[in-house]
């Protein structure tokens, strides 16, 4: 497996920009993928500094590790960010804080694209879904095993779909016949449980519930405002922490996290003075998201989505 079969990194220079590493000297990847971010952090790295890339994805630790072999100050990491504070070596490196952090959400262009790993409804697979293939639980699981009710709410929750419980329902009377096993199988039967009109524009109609069966399978939105916490928690004062997400339910994650940093004041708004005491802990980078340019929209579709946040620590 090659780096170049993982997504291009998005929005690279406006992330380079946040995070200047030239001027850092410990960084986290968290997200690391192919390592098209890590790449250009350790280019402009200075070679004193070290920079941690962390991905719960092996394939994905293997094939950064390869793109980024003439790095010696790039150390990989196999795990969840979500536990970054116990799985950065930082006390063996005589550090106790970085100074920049990225975090790339959502699965990766590789992982769509590779048919067997089971999250795209194009391509016939074995419903999986799991970015850390060495974990027990699968997509196989929520759609054959969670009864109608939860199902649908995984479904209306995660992935915003307004025909949630229908398409639990379907899912329910389907499995009962047999168990469903592909995810060509899965997305027929979400397309037969949407009205036809519906299904006359706009994304496939499973789009939608694979995304919500992907967050549940992988945790991806359960512990992420307490990840986040950590990770500012990890900078150093003037440290920057940037956030690509993919979807709404990510970006308002994030967004009002950083907001509540930078104004964590619980006073009423007729106080004449603050007497909650609580002070701001961070300065907000990006009062709006700023997201792709036309030019890499046009070299990357999949870039679209995409939003990049970024505060830095006071």
């Amino acid at each position: 497996m090659t780096a170049g079969s993982y997504h291009t990194p998005i929005m690279l220079r406006e992330v380079m920009e946040l995070l200047a590493p030239e001027t850092r000297r410990a960084t986290v990847d968290g997200t690391l993928g192919g390592g098209g971010h890590s790449e250009g952090i350790l280019e402009r790295l200075p070679a004193s500094s070290v920079h941690f890339g962390i991905d719960r994805d092996e394939e994905a630790i293997a094939a950064a590790s390869e793109r980024l072999k003439g790095f010696p100050n790039f150390h990989p990491i196999h795990g969840n960010f979500f536990r970054m504070k116990e799985l950065l070596p930082l006390a063996e490196y005589g550090i106790g804080s970085v100074d920049g952090i990225l975090l790339d959400l959502g699965v990766s262009s590789h992982q769509l694209d590779d048919g067997s790993r089971g999250f795209s409804y194009n391509s016939e697979a074995p419903l999986d879904m799991r970015m850390d293939k060495s974990a027990p639980f699968s997509a196989y699981e929520v759609v054959n095993g969670y009864d109608a009710e939860r199902l649908a709410k995984v479904i209306r929750d995660y992935g915003e779909e307004r025909f949630a419980f229908r398409i639990a329902k379907r899912i329910a009377e389907e499995r009962e016949k047999a168990p469903i096993e592909t995810t060509v199988a899965l997305a027929e039967i979400i397309k037969s449980a949407i009205p036809a009109a519906a299904r006359r524009e706009g994304p496939h109609p499973a789009r939608r519930t694979f995304q919500a069966i992907r967050i549940e399978v992988n945790s991806e939105l359960a512990g992420l405002e307490t990840a986040l916490r950590d990770a500012v928690d990890l900078l150093s004062p003037g440290g920057v922490l940037a956030v690509i997400t993919f979807h709404s339910l990510e970006d308002r994650i994030v967004k009002n996290l950083f907001r509540e940093l930078h104004d964590p004041c619980t006073c009423p708004p007729s106080a004449p003075i603050c007497i909650c005491g609580k002070k701001p802990t961070v300065e907000i980078l990006t009062g709006k998201p700023v997201t792709a340019c036309e030019e890499e929209l046009e070299a990357n579709p999949r870039a679209r989505s995409a939003k990049l946040r970024a505060v830095r620590k006071i």
